[in-house]
């Protein structure tokens, strides 16, 4: 076939949400792809990443509780984990996702698609059109800096750090978001000497408190952190070595570098200007993820910058295959907010995970942000180290947990926890949010004791009776 209902750019996890939910309503559907099936979180972001540190993790929480501390004789196995890691990506081996996808009565077409006119897709040569639309889900890529030196010295993206088969002696980290964080943590943890220059202070954007935690953390750790500082230079020395000579006059020498500053869109090639769109930008698109100024083309995942999360892209995925199916067959749209062919949540109910130790769970705006929009804050803290249920699963227990409610409506807005596993709190914290649920409904929600799900009462408390 080379016409089809929808045409999917980009057959990593979002793609294929997208071509599964325009497939399951009766669309015929294609999925091209240039690379792997599953994309960036299958081999190069969530899975190994998350792999990386799950074992850490582990024996972190065994060494924190008394009797399973004594039992705990050995170190990390360093190769055990690669391992471990390396099968949570099927060896870089597409090929179970690629059956899924023809399983679902999805086409796969492998190569590099490029939009060469209105519904109109290029792939190698082979033009493809669409009946109804094209979905652009081409994804991001990691943003190197303009720093005199560091394209030559052949840095680390995410890429590499993720899927590294050797751990290097030394690592210097630039950029102090969640990728820097997690990787830093990570190498550290695995046997690396790391150290970390932000010109900022650590995951901007999230409450200030969740930055100093893991701060902290990765100082016990024995991590390098320089912050507040940058790179003015960067050389790969003739032996191999990176020297990266910072804003503060000094000079580190690591085996290797990774640069995690930020993420652009994949769209440079993607022939958008052959529609009259800017190549190289991110893609405009309103809450049905629709590109603004087509009625055919749709953006879906981080190419359209709402929200640079793989399970929020999978949210938009949903929507998106929804209402492309709905416009072809001539039904209704709900393009209400909360309607089922939006993705209202983008806004202002995203929920993020750091999987640092500790973790950084937090979902909604944060205080400053809820300021910033005019809201009516009111910040309510808590010592999550106080509960029992905390003192129960670590004796070395360490965290905090914050709400912020807007006063005019009594309900919370935004929610962050940092602690060991406080990932486990996050669901509850987003149906809350998303559900606007009243402070006063929420007192009749009773959390288990002892567990640190009991932090609800703890924060409600500290509100007050509304």
């Amino acid at each position: 076939m080379t016409t089809y209902d929808l045409i999917v750019i980009g057959a990593g996890a979002v793609g294929e949400n997208v071509a599964d939910y325009a497939t399951r309503n009766g669309l015929a559907v294609a999925l091209v792809e240039a690379e792997l099936v599953g994309g960036e979180c299958s081999y190069w972001a969530c899975m190994p990443s998350k792999a990386l540190l799950m074992s850490s993790t582990a024996l972190d929480a065994a060494k924190a509780v008394g009797g399973a501390r004594e039992a705990v004789t050995g170190d990390l196995d360093v190769k055990a984990v690669l391992d471990r890691r390396n099968s949570f990506t099927s060896n870089w081996d597409d090929q179970g996702q690629a059956d899924w996808v023809t399983g679902a009565g999805i086409d796969l077409i492998r190569g590099h698609g490029t939009i060469t006119g209105v519904k109109e897709v290029t792939v190698d040569g082979t033009v493809h059109t669409a009946r109804h639309a094209v979905a652009a889900v081409t994804g991001s890529a990691a943003l190197l800096p303009d720093v005199p030196g560091l394209l030559d010295a052949k840095p680390w993206t995410s890429r590499e750090a993720t899927s590294a088969q050797t751990i290097p002696q030394s690592l210097m980290i630039i950029g102090g978001g969640v990728v820097a964080a997690e990787m830093a943590t990570a190498y550290q943890q695995l046997g690396a000497r790391v150290t970390l220059a932000s010109r900022h202070s650590l995951l901007g954007g999230q409450e200030p408190f969740a930055g100093e935690f893991v701060a902290d953390s990765l100082r016990d750790l024995g991590v390098d952190l320089r912050l507040e500082t940058s790179p003015t230079g960067v050389t790969r020395t003739e032996h191999g070595l990176v020297e990266t000579t910072l804003s503060d006059g000094t000079t580190v020498t690591t085996d290797e570098i990774l640069v995690a500053t930020g993420r652009v869109p994949r769209t440079g090639d993607l022939g958008l200007e052959n529609v009259g769109l800017q190549p190289g930008e991110w893609l405009d698109t309103d809450d049905t993820l629709l590109v603004t100024g087509t009625d055919w083309l749709y953006a879906v995942g981080d190419v359209n910058h709402r929200a640079l999360l793989t399970h929020q892209g999978k949210y938009q995925a949903r929507a998106a295959g929804e209402v492309i199916a709905a416009r072809a067959k001539g039904e209704a749209v709900r393009a209400e907010p909360w309607g089922a062919h939006v993705a209202t949540a983008d806004h202002a109910a995203v929920p993020q995970v750091t999987f640092t130790s500790p973790e950084v769970a937090s979902v909604g705006l944060t205080a400053d942000a809820a300021e910033k929009q005019g809201i009516d804050v009111r910040v309510v803290d808590y010592d999550l180290a106080a509960l029992a249920g905390s003192a129960l699963k670590s004796d070395t227990y360490r965290g905090q947990a914050r709400i912020v409610v807007d006063e005019s409506r009594k309900v919370i807005v935004g929610a962050t926890f940092v602690g060991p596993e406080v990932s486990d709190l996050l669901h509850a914290a987003t149906i809350a949010v998303v559900g606007e649920v009243p402070i006063d409904r929420l007192w009749h929600a009773v959390p288990s004791y002892p567990t640190v799900s009991e932090i609800w009462l703890r924060l409600l408390d500290a509100y007050g009776r509304p």
